[in-house]
């Protein structure tokens, strides 16, 4: 007696079929993680070089394109030195490396990721709270190293505990900072209003 199964029904078939959606999954799988690297890196596409720190940055809306853009500006070297982009990139890796050590998504959310207990870290460097951006650096540093202490505002009534962030950490982490709310982030968060809109 001779097997009727149609080949559509056939369990060879169906393996056949598992093992070449699984290797072209993957080989898809492999394309679009280049394409989202070389978008994604740093100098290219919507992530800024590291150097952009040596800049004034700011957040406004793009008529163009209907959402808020980072807007690149005059010369304002971080902590009144202008660094190369390997210093640069040396300082915002030890502020990202920070960030990721003190587990700082455990309370806030950075470019989407992370708890919503604390504010949005991704346009902090913007934030109205830090008063003026002669002041800003200053008490960025103050606050990291002392929250409690130099806390710019109590609004939510939560509190950021000492992390034991050093001196260099805290340096890294402004710079950090400051290189993130330089990147393009199609309009995240809306409606945010930075320090500078304080001095139109």
């Amino acid at each position: 007696m001779s097997d009727t199964t149609p080949a559509w029904a056939s369990s060879t078939t169906w393996k056949k079929v598992a093992i070449w959606v699984t290797a072209g999954s993957f080989v898809v799988l492999i394309l679009l993680t280049f394409d989202s690297l070389s978008k994604t890196s740093p100098g290219a596409g919507k992530v800024p070089a590291y150097a952009v720190i040596n800049k004034e940055i700011d957040y406004r809306m793009d008529a163009g394109k209907k959402h808020f853009m980072p807007v690149i500006g005059k010369d304002a070297p971080l902590f009144g030195k202008a660094l190369s982009e390997g210093e640069a990139e040396a300082l915002v890796a030890l502020g990202k490396k920070t960030v990721q050590a003190k587990n700082c998504i455990n309370c806030h959310t950075i470019l989407g990721n992370g708890a919503y207990y604390a504010p949005d870290l991704t346009r902090a460097w913007l934030d109205p709270n830090w008063r003026s951006p002669a002041e800003r650096e200053a008490l960025m540093l103050a606050f990291l190293k002392d929250p409690k202490t130099n806390a710019v505002t109590f609004t939510s009534g939560r509190r950021m505990p000492r992390l034991g962030i050093t001196d260099e950490e805290a340096r890294g982490v402004v710079a950090f900072l400051k290189w993130m709310s330089a990147i393009d982030t199609n309009g995240f968060p809306h409606n945010f209003k930075t320090i500078h809109h304080q001095e139109d």
